[in-house]
């Protein structure tokens, strides 16, 4: 990507600004917690109680359930039951989630996850990666953040079924996000789009790998959680739809 270093080129002389911007965002802003229910479950569909499809997501605070009542609530539930619907089938799910994560989170969390499901012989046939928004608020560079994708990648694609899909969630346009202040959330917004065209770029080179650019109406106050900051149960329902049906028109050609 043609100057992918321009959001720190852009932040360097706005320093003091965007960090006292931060600071008090972070002040003000209500802090909500992660779900506490049981971060797994299934959609029961058509004729047959067995799993058919498995879905498994990992990633920051919309798969870790922050901004809704409960996991059912959260990204991977919602995309599994959407797909439950479209495909009239039974899917089951599986969160992996944490608030405030990383990609490096993601790479640390996954040894243990895979040796505790080591006895169900776990092969999923959708692998949701959400992550983004941390990344970009704490400014990881681009090329580490393409390292730490790439790794992650690795890894996920041992885990899929041979007609299996990764779906990359695009990272969500920060500089609409009605709880930041401008310029913070403009050159957010800068970030977060650099990073997003990693995930376009991993997903065009790699099989199996699907990119979904972020397109909820964060504008919307409906889609927005009461910090304005996470999405709200509407907004990861809508959310999780697009998620589906893209995912559905495209897993054929991949």
């Amino acid at each position: 990507m043609k100057f992918a270093y321009l959001p720190e080129l852009v932040a360097a002389p706005l320093y003091p600004l965007l960090a006292w911007q931060g600071r008090h965002t972070r002040a003000v802003t209500p802090r909500l917690s992660e779900a506490t229910d049981q971060a797994f479950g299934r959609w029961a569909r058509g004729n047959s109680p067995v799993d058919k499809y498995k879905v498994l997501g990992i990633g920051e605070s919309p798969v870790a359930g922050v901004g809704v009542a409960n996991y059912e609530e959260a990204i991977t539930a919602q995309l599994a039951k959407s797909l439950a619907g479209k495909l009239d089938a039974t899917v089951a799910w599986q969160a992996l989630g944490q608030n405030g994560a990383r990609l490096s989170w993601a790479r640390q969390a996954l040894p243990g996850f895979r040796q505790a499901q080591s006895h169900a012989s776990p092969a999923w046939d959708v692998i949701l990666v959400a992550f983004g928004v941390n990344d970009t608020t704490s400014f990881c560079p681009v090329n580490r953040y393409r390292t730490e994708l790439q790794s992650l990648l690795d890894e996920l694609q041992m885990m899929l079924k041979p007609s299996g899909l990764i779906v990359l969630a695009g990272v969500p346009p920060m500089q609409v996000f009605p709880a930041l202040p401008a310029p913070l959330r403009q050159v957010l917004g800068m970030k977060a789009r650099a990073l997003d065209h990693v995930n376009h770029e991993m997903a065009v080179s790699r099989q199996r790998v699907l990119h979904l650019p972020f397109t909820a109406n964060l504008q919307d106050v409906r889609q927005m959680a009461e910090d304005g900051y996470h999405p709200s149960a509407l907004g990861v329902s809508i959310w999780a739809e697009e998620l589906a049906k893209t995912f559905l028109q495209n897993r054929q050609e991949k």
